[in-house]
């Protein structure tokens, strides 16, 4: 633990260290900003910032682990870094491309996800052949796993990777915004590591968490540098990397719900083609899990024995019911808003007590709908109280 904070506090020193020799450079080599003719007005003002702040970043965490190799017993967090550091690379060409030509748009959207999707399945193939990961697919709060075909796990994962990678990048834009929101997931995942006995992974999310609190010195309003896609996607490598290996990824759906928001936001303001895209693939997802004999849609699997059954609705899942509207709104297909209705009509029917309270998981049967029993899942017991649940 003593190596963990360490790390930390080290990296935190050397990404403010490297942003004041990054600085001059990016300023002598006019590395700014081009600002969408689309966004608002005061956002021009950021015309010309320099970007591809995010390499102090990158560079202190890197360096961090390579501090830290003598005392790893594994070296598992190094297919997390290479992973991030690839999704890195996309970015700087992004970024590059940007600076080159004095535009905003720098890599199109297909080569952005090719170039993804090919990191993300060799991540995922080397973390599985190397025996740091298998295909188990955990579930947190409940303490239940259970294991999908290798294949169906890899596109399943390569669907997660790219889209949470792409979320975090539309988030950096805004004074201190991207880092802001990032911090406490890297807290989240040093802490994950720690107490999961995985040290060694602990060490980059604990280096980044140091490297963002000393990058938003200078990224913090007003900004005297952005990230750019090269420190943004490096990190969203880090968050989804961090997810798999240790074998959790539907956390992503508590610690990166905000990235999610983002994309709707981004194109509710711009119009963005992949935003929307990513809006729509989220929300035939969405249905894809509806239970049509419970009128339900399902946030997790349950485990009977050695079966498995998609039984399990949960309250917050009722954030989702204005994406599937917005859906059938858009694309003209009723489908959608009827899930919305359905599911809607089952948490007033089974979630909410007749006190007013609110429960945060209620159990079906899968083949005929009927309401089983509440779970306590995080409350004190099945009869709390579920105040979240009470705010969606």
């Amino acid at each position: 633990m003593t190596r963990i904070l360490i790390t930390a506090v080290v990296g935190g020193a050397l990404s403010w260290a490297l942003g004041q020799l990054l600085l001059p450079m990016l300023h002598a080599l006019k590395a700014g900003a081009s600002i969408l003719e689309i966004g608002p007005s005061w956002h021009k003002s950021k015309n010309g910032t320099p970007i591809m702040g995010g390499l102090m970043f990158i560079l202190a965490s890197t360096v961090c682990l390579l501090g830290n190799l003598p005392a790893m017993t594994d070296y598992s967090v190094f297919f997390v870094l290479a992973l991030a550091l690839c999704f890195g690379l996309i970015g700087f060409l992004d970024d590059f491309t940007k600076v080159k030509f004095h535009r905003n748009l720098g890599l199109t959207t297909l080569q952005k996800a090719m170039l993804q999707m090919a990191v993300s399945a060799l991540f995922l193939y080397a973390m599985y052949r190397s025996g740091f990961m298998d295909t188990h697919l955990y579930i947190p709060f409940v303490n239940v796993s259970f294991r999908l075909h290798p294949i169906v796990y890899i596109f399943f994962a390569m669907f997660v990777m790219v889209g949470t990678d792409n979320a975090v990048n539309l988030t950096d834009g805004v004074d201190g915004l991207c880092a802001s929101v990032t911090l406490p997931v890297m807290v989240f995942f040093t802490a994950a590591s720690a107490a999961m006995g995985k040290y060694v992974l602990a060490l980059l999310p604990a280096a980044l968490t140091g490297g963002l609190v000393a990058y938003l010195f200078y990224n913090w309003h007003p900004a005297k540098v952005f990230m750019g896609d090269t420190g943004s996607l490096f990190l969203g490598g880090v968050v989804c990397a961090m997810a798999f290996a240790l074998e959790m990824p539907l956390i992503l759906i508590l610690v990166g719900f905000i990235w999610l928001l983002t994309s709707g936001q981004n194109y509710k303001l711009t119009k963005n083609a992949q935003s929307k895209r990513r809006l729509l693939q989220t929300a035939n997802y969405l249905a894809g899990r509806f239970n049509i004999a419970g009128n339900y849609i399902r946030a997790w699997d349950c485990e009977d024995g050695n079966n498995f059954f998609p039984c399990l609705a949960i309250i917050d899942s009722t954030m989702n019911l204005p994406l599937l509207l917005w859906a059938s709104k858009t694309t003209g297909d009723p489908r959608f808003s009827h899930i919305a209705k359905a599911h809607a009509d089952t948490v007033l029917k089974y979630f909410i007590d007749k006190d007013g309270a609110v429960r945060h998981i209620c159990k079906f049967d899968a083949e005929t709908g009927a309401f089983s029993e509440a779970l306590g899942g995080q409350g004190f017991s099945p009869e709390s109280a579920w105040s979240r649940g009470a705010a969606w």
